[in-house]
C-alpha cells in the first residue's frame, strides 16, 4: 500500500496522496543516492501539503490504494493482531437523559490503535508496540513529557515539553541521532486515514444499519475523522461531521475559533499548533472547541453512570447534539481507554493540582498555613526580558528559559549559542496568582518543580478610554511577581513555625 513517507517516492507508479515532493523549510535534505544512512534519516513536514485526489463522488476503483474488506473473524484468532478492529458500539443512557437530549446518543470507542505509529500520537504508538512485539521487532517511540505516566515503557523516549510547531518536531530530533529503520510519521501517511475509510466507517454504518444522523470526532493527527468522515459522506450524506478542538489548538475552522491566549492544554493526543497533512477539514461541517474541564468532567461521568472507561469527546457530543430530534442518531469517536490516563483526570489528587476539582468537594483538614496567601511568601524578582513585538504592552507570558533546558537543547545540537532565546523556551511551566491559597500552591510543587507567581492588570489606551475602561480598546497584562520553588515554601513554613513556638 503506498504510503507518504520519502521511501515512496522512489517508485515510477506516482501515489496522488504522496506530499513526499514538499521538502522545504523542516527537512533532511537526501544524501547521495547510495548513501544508505541519509535516506533513513530524511525527515518531511508533517504539515506538508496533501496531494491526496479523493473527491465526493469518485469511484473508489479510481483509488491508487489497496482496499481492504471486512471479513468475520474466527472464532479462534491465530494471533492478537487479528483482534484489530470489530468494536462495539454502545448506547449511551443516562447520560442523554441528564441534558435532555432528544436523539439517541451511541459511543464507538478504541480506534487509535488501526493505524501505523505516529510520533506524539500514543495510542496508535501503543499498538504497533504490542505489534512488533508479536512480530520480534524492535520499537522505539518519541512522546513529550506532557504524556501520563502509563504511556512510559520500555523503548519510550520521552523529548522534554512539547515542541511548537512541525520543523521542530520532537520525532525529528531522534532521526539524526538514534538507529531507527522505518519511520513512520502519521501525520502524512495515506494509511492513517485509509484505515479508518475502510474499516472504522464501515463498522459504524454497520452497527448502525446505515442510519446516522451525526457524528462526532476529536482531530489528533486528523485520520480518524478524515477517514470516517469520508466514507460517511458518500454513503450517508445526510449525516452532519462535528469536529472536535481543544481550546489552544489550530485545527479548528473558522479561524476565529482558535483565537485564544491558551497555549498549553491538559488533554492528550488531540489538537496541534499545526495543520497535519492527512487531516482534511473540508469534511468537516462544524467544529467545537473543548476545554479541560469539561472533557475531563464527562470523562470521569461515563464511568460513574455508564461504566464506560474511555472519552475525551463527550462533552462536545452533548452539545451537538442537542440540535436533533427524537429518532434522530449521533455516535460519538472516544478512542482510547483509561488505561493511559489512571495517574491525571482519574485521581482526585491530580485534578485538585490542575485546578479542575475544588478544595470543598473533600473535607480533609488542612495545615493551618493552608488558606494563607502567596503574597505572603517572600519572593524575589525573576530577570524577564520584553520581547520586541508592535504590541507595546504583551498581554501574555510567552514562556521562560530555565538552566537546564537550555543545556540539554545545546548537548542535543537542537541550538547554537548563536540562535535566539526563543528558541530554548520553556511553555509547561504553571501560573499561580498572588491571591491563590498556599494550598494550590502546595498541589502545583508535588507535581512541578516551580511555578510562577504572576499578576494581571488592565491595560488601557488612555487617549480613548474612561477611568471605566467603558471606552476605547483594554485588555490584560500578566506582570511576572516572582518565581517560587518548594524550598520558598518549606523556608515560610517553618519561619512561621518557629515564631509560633
Amino acid at each position: 500500500m503506498p504510503s507518504e513517507t520519502p521511501q515512496a517516492e522512489t517508485g515510477s507508479a506516482g501515489c496522488p496522496h504522496l506530499s513526499g515532493a514538499h521538502l522545504g523549510k523542516g527537512s533532511l535534505e537526501k544524501g547521495p543516492p547510495g548513501d544508505k544512512e541519509a535516506k533513513e534519516r530524511l525527515w518531511i513536514r508533517p504539515d506538508a501539503p496533501s496531494k491526496c485526489s479523493w473527491q465526493l463522488g469518485r469511484p473508489v476503483t479510481d483509488s491508487p490504494h489497496h482496499h481492504t474488506v471486512l471479513t468475520k473473524s474466527p472464532q479462534i484468532l491465530p494471533d492478537i493482531l487479528k483482534k484489530i478492529g470489530d468494536t462495539p458500539m454502545v448506547r449511551i443512557n443516562k447520560i442523554g437523559k441528564r441534558f435532555g437530549l432528544k436523539c439517541e446518543l451511541c459511543e464507538a470507542g478504541s480506534v487509535g490503535r488501526r493505524g501505523p505509529l505516529s510520533p506524539r500520537a500514543l495510542s496508535p504508538g501503543i499498538g504497533l508496540a504490542l505489534a512488533a512485539a508479536v512480530k520480534g521487532y524492535r520499537c522505539v517511540i518519541v512522546m513529550p513529557e506532557k504524556m501520563s505516566t502509563e504511556k512510559v515503557g520500555a523503548g519510550v523516549v520521552p523529548r522534554g515539553p512539547a515542541p511548537r510547531g512541525p520543523p521542530c518536531s520532537s520525532i525529528g530530533g531522534c532521526v539524526p541521532t538514534r538507529p531507527l529503520r522505518r519511520l513512520s510519521t502519521q501525520y502524512r501517511n495515506a494509511s492513517n486515514p485509509l484505515a479508518h475509510y475502510d474499516t472504522t466507517a464501515e463498522e459504524i454504518l454497520q452497527q448502525c444499519d446505515g442510519k446516522l444522523d451525526m457524528l462526532v470526532a476529536s482531530a489528533g493527527t486528523g485520520g480518524t475523522i478524515t477517514g470516517v468522515a469520508r466514507k460517511l459522506k458518500e454513503k450517508c450524506p445526510g449525516c452532519k461531521i462535528i469536529g472536535v478542538d481543544p481550546e489552544g489548538s489550530i485545527l479548528a475552522e473558522p479561524e476565529e475559533l482558535n483565537q485564544s491566549e491558551q497555549t498549553v492544554y491538559e488533554v492528550e493526543g488531540i489538537g496541534y499548533d499545526f495543520i497535519p497533512t492527512v487531516l482534511d477539514r473540508t469534511v468537516v461541517d462544524k467544529w467545537f472547541k473543548s476545554n479541560d474541564e469539561e472533557a475531563f468532567a464527562f470523562a470521569r461521568m461515563l464511568i460513574a453512570q455508564e461504566g464506560l472507561l474511555c472519552g475525551d469527546a463527550m462533552s462536545v457530543a452533548v452539545k451537538a447534539a442537542q440540535e436533533l430530534q427524537e429518532g434522530q442518531r449521533c455516535v460519538v469517536i472516544l478512542p482510547d481507554s483509561v488505561r493511559n490516563y489512571m495517574s491525571k483526570f482519574l485521581s482526585d489528587k491530580w485534578m485538585m493540582q490542575k485546578g479542575f476539582l475544588k478544595e470543598e468537594d473533600f473535607t480533609v483538614t488542612k495545615p493551618w498555613w493552608w488558606h494563607l496567601r502567596v503574597q505572603e511568601l517572600r519572593l524575589s524578582a525573576p530577570l524577564t526580558v520584553p520581547t520586541l513585538t508592535p504590541d507595546p504592552f504583551p498581554r501574555a507570558i510567552l514562556g521562560m528559559v530555565t538552566l537546564g533546558n537550555m543545556l540539554s537543547s545545546l548537548l542535543a545540537g537542537k541550538v547554537q549559542p548563536s540562535d535566539q532565546v526563543r528558541k530554548v523556551l520553556y511553555k509547561q511551566f504553571k501560573q499561580i496568582r498572588l491571591t491563590d491559597p498556599l494550598g494550590k500552591l502546595s498541589h502545583i510543587l508535588e507535581m512541578d518543580h516551580f511555578a510562577l507567581v504572576v499578576h494581571e492588570q488592565i491595560q488601557c489606551e488612555w487617549a480613548c478610554c474612561g477611568p471605566d475602561h467603558s471606552n476605547g480598546k483594554s485588555s490584560k497584562r500578566q506582570t511576572v511577581f516572582g518565581v517560587v520553588t518548594a524550598i520558598d515554601l518549606l523556608n515560610f513554613v517553618a519561619a512561621r513555625e518557629r515564631d509560633r513556638k
